[in-house]
């Protein structure tokens, strides 16, 4: 190993490196780009759930404040950079990566120190779902048929976490299964015709014309669907008034 290599060791063990601040100034003097440029790169990439706003990426230009890890990711996908070199470590600026640091993550030399390569401590390999969006479902439609589709929406699950089965997300309209899931979340759901007492389930009511969200409870042989805001009346599902399960809550996204 020469001196040069030895010098290289020394300054990646010093934890001297650039700030993600530095390799956006970086990008920006290279491309002749300015925020908005970033910005607007970005913007594809947004979901409901996932956006970099203006006071964000001057926070980061800044140095203020390092961008958590999803928006890391969405930041160095926009760039068509890795996300590695993003954090300022000596890496090929346009290899793509499909793993990426959790926030607060420590970092080291590789094993083969020749390559001087720095890698997070504990990466996260991700597995990236496109789940679609139902909005108004159509009477006598498929739920998952196109013309209820509003949007398809990106989830990224941690690998060997991805949920089993076909996905949906729904918008949660209303208060009533508040403080659980609150007004405006998006909420996914594993499209299966039966749920366990208790549990959360998306059921289809009104002629199979709507989907509400109501936790499954089962008395003295009656379903009843039940919000969990004291405020709202449950509903029971009888011959009159029937109810179809689309599926089983398994998790939901909110905004802060």
């Amino acid at each position: 190993m020469d001196k040069n290599q030895n010098a290289n060791k020394a300054e990646l063990y010093s934890g001297n490196r650039q700030t993600v601040g530095d390799r956006l100034k970086e990008y920006m003097r290279k491309n002749n780009a300015k925020q908005v440029d970033i910005i607007e790169k970005a913007r594809p990439f947004f979901t409901d759930n996932l956006k970099i706003t203006k006071t964000d990426l001057s926070q980061y230009i800044n140095n203020k404040t390092e961008p958590r890890s999803d928006k890391l990711h969405l930041l160095a996908k926009a760039l068509n950079v890795d996300e590695a070199w993003l954090l300022g470590f000596d890496k090929n600026k346009h290899t793509s990566s499909v793993t990426y640091p959790t926030q607060g993550d420590d970092y080291s030399i590789n094993d083969d120190l020749s390559s001087y390569e720095i890698k997070p401590k504990n990466m996260v390999e991700t597995t990236t779902k496109h789940i679609p969006l139902i909005g108004e479902i159509a009477c006598g439609d498929p739920i998952t048929a196109e013309e209820n589709v509003e949007e398809y929406i990106t989830h990224v699950f941690p690998q060997g976490q991805v949920p089993s089965g076909e996905l949906i997300d729904l918008r949660a309209k209303g208060h009533s299964m508040e403080p659980t899931i609150p007004d405006g979340s998006i909420v996914t759901i594993r499209l299966q015709p039966e749920v366990e007492d208790g549990e959360i389930a998306a059921v289809q009511v009104n002629g199979d014309t709507e989907a509400t969200l109501k936790r499954i409870k089962h008395i003295d042989g009656l379903v009843m669907l039940k919000p969990d805001n004291d405020a709202y009346d449950p509903i029971i599902i009888t011959p009159n008034n029937p109810a179809t399960i689309i599926g089983k809550a398994i998790q939901f996204t909110s905004k802060l």
